[in-house]
């Protein structure tokens, strides 16, 4: 780390706010305009990962700092990296008609539109041959969030950079990565997002990235450059955003953090094929545009849990294709459409249908298997309330390999013994 980089770093920390809030226009300003002078002090993005590390490893960092390095990290990065450069990024929506818009015009609106087109036009400064587009999906919004997108699309003059798809025209036409689908009822997101990025891939294009995100702002996506640098600079066929890295800087809530160590602790119980991989659900998630073309037809998965079966297909397609990034992100719970969903137990009820369509049986995947599937709402609700002290503290980077909950010891958790 160049002293000019860590004394600009240290003079940000001073001054920098106790929190950061995404949806605040200032905030996001000034987090940008900290990360362009990260770069602009930084002789080489090997400067600015030293200090990534060097912030971590500084419990008093502030977030805003922390961000803004990863930020300068990603566009240093883009730097070094083949042109032309073509990027899309998907997201689905469903029930986003207030997350949409504005704090001021409803409560917990996030105006996330905006600020995501904003994020890519700072990446894609100082880089005239990175091209992006926005796929929005609609996911069968009955309060047609698509609509609303296309409107303040149309409003902001974006038709050339964001497009809606809607997974209902899809379906009502037949395309192939729809099928089985008869209707949007059947799909939660995972539907729409392979819809959204089997379209990006239709075209083909040179060193043409894919991602795929949420709608809400927790990962902002001036951190691109981090995942393209993974498929692009390293040559992974899929970077995937991981919140369980020692350099990464999350802010989550407690609760859905104990929820998701159980959640990993049995789905790596069954699949095996991924024991480098923790973070699953993380929404950002980069692939290079022929994987997708080669994983996303005749998809098991149109539910939450695609992403897990989007990495199966990816490994089992090449054994060293898959890398986790680090990344800083903040939860965004406040108008979440998936929360109280809690979708844990149907997700690990479809993964048992991925390792039984794609994996060798063994004597514990099937043990655990019949466990997940004796599981019903209300001894999920048990377990859930009873967590194995060994599972809710322990390091899911471990859980790979460590095996030290058994079967009956969950079953009896749950009551169903």
């Amino acid at each position: 780390m160049t002293d000019p980089l860590h004394t600009v770093a240290a003079t940000a920390a001073a001054t920098a706010p106790d929190g950061l809030d995404l949806t605040n226009a200032d905030h996001l300003q000034t987090t940008e305009d900290l990360a362009d002078t990260l770069l602009a002090a930084a002789t080489c993005a090997a400067d600015l990962r030293e200090l990534e590390t060097a912030l971590v490893e500084d419990s008093t960092t502030p977030l805003q700092v922390h961000l803004a390095a990863k930020l300068a990290l990603s566009k240093a990065l883009i730097d070094d990296l083949p042109s032309p450069l073509y990027l899309s990024v998907i997201f689905a929506v469903y029930k986003e008609n207030q997350r949409i818009l504005p704090a001021d015009q409803v409560t917990g609106g996030e105006d996330f539109l905006v600020r995501k087109v904003a994020q890519l036009e700072w990446l894609a400064e100082g880089h005239p041959d990175l091209r992006w587009e926005l796929l929005v999906v609609d996911d069968g919004c009955p309060e047609d969030s698509g609509g609303i997108a296309e409107r303040i699309a149309a409003e902001h003059g974006w038709e050339d950079r964001v497009h809606v798809l809607r997974l209902a025209e899809a379906i009502a036409a037949n395309e192939p990565v729809t099928r089985p689908l008869s209707n949007t009822s059947q799909s939660m997101k995972g539907g729409a997002v392979a819809y959204g990025m089997a379209m990006a891939a239709a075209v083909q294009k040179p060193n043409h990235i894919i991602i795929f995100t949420d709608a809400d702002l927790s990962t902002h996506l001036g951190q691109s450059g981090l995942l393209i640098d993974g498929i692009l600079g390293r040559g992974f066929d899929t970077a995937i955003g991981s919140r369980r890295e020692p350099a990464s800087v999350v802010i989550k809530q407690g609760v859905r953090n104990t929820r998701g160590k159980l959640f990993i602790y049995l789905w790596k119980r069954i699949i095996g094929v991924l024991p480098d991989v923790v973070d699953t659900q993380c929404g950002f998630k980069a692939f290079a545009a022929d994987t997708v073309r080669a994983i996303t037809p005749d998809l098991l998965e149109k539910k939450f849990a695609f992403d897990i079966e989007l990495l199966i297909r990816t490994r089992l397609r090449r054994q060293d294709s898959i890398t986790r990034v680090p990344i800083a992100w903040i939860d965004s719970d406040v108008l979440s459409t998936t929360t109280d969903l809690q979708p844990y137990l149907p997700m690990l009820a479809a993964m048992v249908g991925m390792y039984r369509k794609y994996l060798p049986s063994s004597d514990e995947a099937e043990a655990f298997c019949a466990l997940i599937e004796e599981l019903d709402e209300a001894s999920w609700a048990r377990l859930l309330e009873n967590i194995p002290t060994a599972i809710a503290e322990g390091d899911p980077m471990t859980f790979g390999e460590w095996t030290g909950v058994t079967v009956e010891e969950l079953r009896k958790a749950a009551g169903a013994a």
